[in-house]
């Protein structure tokens, strides 16, 4: 039970606060901060340096762990090629994050703080996301 379930859940909570203070929940800081040439506002390289420094020291301590505290093992990337699959979902994912100005971890935490416009926002990834299932199970 614990393992299965409370710590996902502690661990979805924890990130989904910690894009809420950041103000990764707040679509026009982002959409504020992709704006380069306008009124560029740099507070969220700030959440992004500190969450590259979080993940650096977690790729440390994962290098010395025999497993996960709460895991069987690690399930690590084991793919370093470029496609242009992966280009044009990347393409794709930017372009949606500076129009929407929420990416779907955000997306998710901001339904707990504006649950309309945010609604509209997962609704339309999740159709997006079916779509593209669709899609891909044809090709």
């Amino acid at each position: 039970m614990i393992r299965d379930v409370l710590i996902p859940l502690a661990a979805g909570t924890i990130f989904g606060a910690g894009l809420t203070v950041g103000g990764m929940t707040d679509p026009a800081r982002v959409r504020g901060f992709l704006d380069l040439f306008g009124g560029w506002d740099p507070t969220l390289a700030f959440v992004m340096g500190g969450a590259v420094l979080v993940m650096a020291l977690a790729w440390a301590v994962q290098r010395k762990l025999p497993r996960p505290f709460f895991g069987d093992g690690f399930t690590l990337p084991d793919r370093t090629d470029v496609t242009a699959r992966l280009v044009g979902g990347s393409a794709l994912f930017g372009i949606g994050w500076g129009i929407a100005g929420l990416c779907p971890g955000p997306g998710f935490a901001a339904l707990a703080i504006a649950p309309g416009s945010a609604a509209i926002f997962v609704a339309a990834m999740l159709a997006g996301m079916v779509i593209a299932g669709l899609i891909e199970a044809k090709a």
